[in-house]
């Protein structure tokens, strides 16, 4: 009886855990706040103290299971904490994950261009899981420059 009890118990607390684990992802109004903090940030401290703050894997702009990240309306990737290697690069050819294939930066600024803010939703690999899952992106853009912010969650 007794080894039954402490199963149970452990099978509680597993699942006590695992939902906080999954009630520690970052939400969309999160996405929109940072993304706006973001963009304020630029206006206020300049494009180079964000540039460097939103590329910091460990500043305010990453929280939970999520970053923003900061691009021009040409394409140029301007800073992602999570993918250096993106940084400096025209990113508008590259596609999601997707069956036959989004082209989601090209989107991306579309939005920027156009409403100048909204959700862009697509198909990418969470790490840890490669099978592709749907995301979904909040871009803004900053107020009175060729530049916008974004930041997403998986659905």
């Amino acid at each position: 009886m007794r080894r039954i009890t402490l199963a149970v118990l452990g099978i509680a607390v597993c699942l006590c855990l695992a939902g906080n684990a999954f009630a520690a992802g970052a939400t969309k109004d999160e996405c929109v706040a940072k993304s706006k903090e973001a963009a304020a940030m630029v206006n206020e401290k300049g494009i180079g103290a964000t540039i460097a703050e939103i590329n910091k894997k460990n500043g305010k702009f990453v929280w939970a299971d999520t970053y923003v990240f900061l691009m021009d309306l040409d394409g140029k990737m301007l800073a992602h904490p999570m993918s250096p290697a993106l940084v400096g690069k025209n990113v508008l050819d590259m596609k999601d994950k997707g069956e036959p294939g989004k082209l989601l930066f090209k989107e991306f600024v579309e939005v920027a261009k156009g409403k100048g803010e909204g959700w862009v939703d697509y198909m990418w690999i969470n790490p840890g899981d490669p099978k592709p899952r749907k995301k979904v992106t909040y871009i803004y853009r900053v107020a009175g420059k060729d530049l916008f912010v974004g930041a997403g969650i998986y659905e």
